[in-house]
């Protein structure tokens, strides 16, 4: 026996009053996007997180490029750090090769702390240069801009 739903349900339908609802319910679209927005407030300020280094201060123009430069970091206290690992200064030769997988073209910026002295920044240059990575800058930070009246 087969049986048909079309006629009893549908003036069922229409004597009880249901319609079809035509309005889409944003309430949980709002959610996900108030959860998200928590989260990535959360995180945002994770991201820019670096080794904290007193910078001197000098004038020079930026530099440009496509890639992420690596940076080795000098601490007041004297530690050298590849991006934010503490590398004793006989290892740095060797894990900027492996980290670049022996590209001598990639940038290397070497950031060194104001009250350090000169020697050490360029024995960490030195190093660097010695290992044949051409693309080696010193990075400092640009004094406030002066106004004049």
């Amino acid at each position: 026996m087969a049986a048909s739903f079309g006629g009893w349900q549908r003036t069922l339908y229409v004597k009880r009053g249901y319609k079809p609802m035509s309005q889409i319910n944003v309430t949980p679209f709002v959610d996900v996007m108030l959860v998200l927005l928590v989260v990535f407030m959360v995180t945002a300020p994770l991201l820019t997180v670096g080794v904290k280094v007193d910078l001197p201060e000098g004038e020079a123009p930026v530099l440009l490029g496509q890639d992420e430069p690596l940076e080795i970091t000098v601490n007041a206290a004297g530690e050298i750090l590849i991006q934010e690992t503490v590398v004793v200064l006989d290892e740095l030769v060797p894990r900027l090769t492996a980290i670049t997988r022996r590209n001598t073209d990639t940038r290397i910026f070497v950031r060194g702390d104001r009250s350090l002295s000169y020697g050490r920044i360029m024995e960490v240059m030195a190093l660097v240069g010695a290992a044949g990575f051409d693309k080696v800058a010193l990075v400092m930070q640009t004094p406030p801009l002066k106004v004049r009246q």
